[in-house]
C-alpha cells in the first residue's frame, strides 16, 4: 500500500511538473517533441501521436516509426507531441525542441535554429517556459492545501489540551525533558499547537524551553548538540500525545471482547501492573502469547477487573481511540472561498519551514541525513487514507518545487540561472558550455541519488540487526 500511494503521488507530481513546462512552450509557440511520464530506455508501455485528422497509438513499442517523425508529416501535424508512458518510474520529461537537457546535447540540435525552437526564443520566455514546472508544482501543492481544508476542514490539538502530556525522543530526554511535561514556552515565546512547538524545536534554535511538570513549571537550558543529533539520528518525530488505552471497537473473534471488555473501557492495569498509557499496554502484551492476563480497566469511572485469554498473537483484538477521540480538538470547517486562503497560508508557511531545514543538510551529520525513495515511501500510511495521501503529495509539491529551483546543471534551477546570467550580461552560453555542465550536473544529481538511497539501504540494514 505504500509503493501504490508512492507511485500514484510521484506520478501526479511529475505530469503536474511536466505539463508547467508544456503549458508555457506552447503559449509561446515552442515546438515539445515528446511528452513521457517516467522513463523509456530501451522501450515504451505506450505512446500516442495525432496526425492525419486522427490519434495513433503503439503498445511496448522501442521504436518509433518513420512516418510518426516531424519530419515527415504534414505541416499542420509537426507541431504534434508525441505522448508517451515509460517503464522506469524515476520521473519524466518534456522534450522540448532546441533545449539541451537531460535527453539531449548540443550535437542533437538542429545544424540551423528554427523559430519553434527553445534556443531562439527571447530570455524572457525561456525563462517563463523552464521555470513552469516548478510554479505548476507549487500552484498545486497550494490547491490540494484549499481542497482539504475545503473538505475535511482543520483539526488542531491546543498543545495543552493533551492531559497526559507528551513523550519525548532519547535526544530531548538527554536535554533535561521528562515524558509527561507539557511545553509552556520556547525562547519566550508561548506555544499553543503541537505542530508549532515541534517546527519551533528543530529549527527555532532553542536555548531556553518551559515546561509544565504536574503542577510545577522548570526552565530547561538546550544545549548546542540537539541539533546535530536531530541531523545525525533522524527520529521519526521528537515528541508524541501520551494518551489512555480506550477501546474502540473490536476485530472479528476478540478475546477482550469474548471476556466481556465492551467499547469505552479504559485500560490502566495489565496482570496487577499499572499501565496508563496506550503504549504502556501494546508493550505489555506480546511476552503473554497463548496466556491468560488479568486485565484492570475503568468503566463509568468504576474499577474492574478480567482474566482475558489471549491467543498466539498475543492481541486482545481491539481498535483503540486515537488522541483526538479522547482530548478536547479544535475543528474548523471551511468553505471553499474561506478555504483559499487558508490553503494559501498553509502552503507559504510549509515552503518556509522547509526552505529553513534544508540548512540542516550542511551540518555535521546533515549528508547522513539524506533520504531515497525509501524514505519517501515510509512517510505514507500503511493503509489507504486520502487525507494522509494528499497531505503528503502536497507537501512532496512542495519540496519538489524548492528542489527544483536549486541551481544545479540538470535541474530547472541549473537552467533558470544560466538564463537569468543572460538577462543580466547580455551574453547568452553557448550550446557547448551548457552540454558540459548538463553532464555535471548530471554527474552530481546520479550522485546524490546513489547517496541517498544508499542511506536508506544502511537504514534498513542496521534495522535488521
Amino acid at each position: 500500500m505504500k509503493l501504490l500511494a508512492l507511485l500514484l503521488s510521484l506520478t501526479l507530481l511529475v505530469v503536474t511538473h511536466e505539463l508547467g513546462h508544456l503549458g508555457f512552450a506552447k503559449l509561446f509557440r515552442t515546438r515539445v517533441r515528446r511528452f513521457y511520464v517516467f522513463f523509456n530506455p530501451k522501450f515504451s508501455i505506450f505512446k500516442a501521436k495525432r496526425f492525419g485528422g486522427k490519434w495513433h497509438f503503439l503498445f511496448f513499442n522501442s521504436e518509433t516509426p518513420e512516418e510518426w517523425d516531424e519530419k515527415n508529416l504534414a505541416p499542420e501535424d509537426q507541431d504534434n507531441t508525441l505522448w508517451g508512458l515509460g517503464w522506469l518510474p524515476l520521473g519524466g520529461y518534456c522534450d522540448i525542441a532546441g533545449m539541451i537537457d537531460e535527453t539531449k546535447s548540443a550535437d542533437d540540435l538542429e545544424s540551423t535554429p528554427q523559430p519553434w525552437e527553445y534556443r531562439t526564443k527571447p530570455a524572457w520566455q525561456r525563462l517563463c517556459i523552464i521555470s513552469g514546472g516548478v510554479l505548476v508544482n507549487f500552484l498545486s501543492a497550494l490547491l490540494i492545501y484549499t481542497c482539504i481544508f475545503a473538505h475535511w476542514g482543520k483539526d488542531t490539538l491546543p498543545l495543552r489540551n493533551a492531559g497526559m502530556g507528551y513523550a519525548y525522543h532519547q535526544i530531548l530526554l538527554d536535554e533535561g525533558f521528562v515524558d509527561g511535561d507539557i511545553i509552556w514556552s520556547i525562547n519566550g515565546e508561548e506555544m499553543t499547537d503541537f505542530t508549532q512547538t515541534t517546527s519551533t524545536l528543530l529549527l527555532g534554535n532553542p536555548h531556553t524551553v518551559v515546561v509544565k511538570r504536574g503542577e510545577a513549571f522548570d526552565t530547561l537550558h538546550i544545549s548546542s548538540r540537539m541539533a546535530e543529533r536531530i541531523n545525525t539520528e533522524q527520529p521519526r518525530g521528537l515528541m508524541s500525545v501520551r494518551y489512555p488505552f480506550v477501546v474502540k471497537d473490536f476485530t472479528a473473534g476478540s478475546a477482550a471482547q469474548k471476556a466481556g471488555i465492551v467499547a469505552g473501557d479504559s485500560i490502566v492495569c495489565i496482570n496487577g501492573e499499572e499501565k496508563p498509557l496506550i503504549t504502556d499496554v501494546m508493550e505489555a502484551l506480546p511476552g503473554h502469547a497463548g496466556d491468560t492476563i488479568t486485565v484492570g480497566f475503568y468503566r463509568g469511572g468504576e474499577y474492574h477487573e478480567l482474566p482475558v485469554a489471549l491467543g498466539s498473537n498475543a492481541k486482545l483484538g481491539v481498535f483503540m481511540r486515537s488522541f483526538d477521540e479522547i482530548y478536547p480538538v479544535e475543528h474548523v470547517d471551511y468553505n471553499f472561498f474561506q478555504a483559499i486562503p487558508a490553503g494559501i497560508s498553509y502552503g507559504v508557511e510549509t515552503l518556509v519551514t522547509y526552505v529553513s531545514s534544508f540548512k540542516l543538510l550542511f551540518s555535521a551529520g546533515g549528508a547522513q541525513s539524506l533520504g531515497g525513495f525509501g524514505t519517501l515511501g515510509s512517510i505514507f500510511p500503511r493503509e489507504w487514507d486520502w487525507l494522509q495521501f494528499w497531505n503528503i503529495t502536497a507537501f512532496l509539491a512542495v519540496v519538489l518545487a524548492f528542489m527544483n529551483i536549486i541551481p544545479i546543471p540538470g535541474l530547472d534551477g541549473g537552467h533558470i540561472a544560466f538564463t537569468l546570467w543572460e538577462m543580466i550580461t547580455r551574453r547568452k552560453p553557448s550550446d557547448k558550455f551548457l552540454t558540459y555542465a548538463q553532464n555535471v550536473g548530471m554527474a552530481i544529481l546520479l550522485a546524490l541519488l546513489v547517496w541517498a538511497n544508499g542511506n536508506d539501504l544502511i537504514r534498513w540494514i542496521q534495522g535488521m540487526f
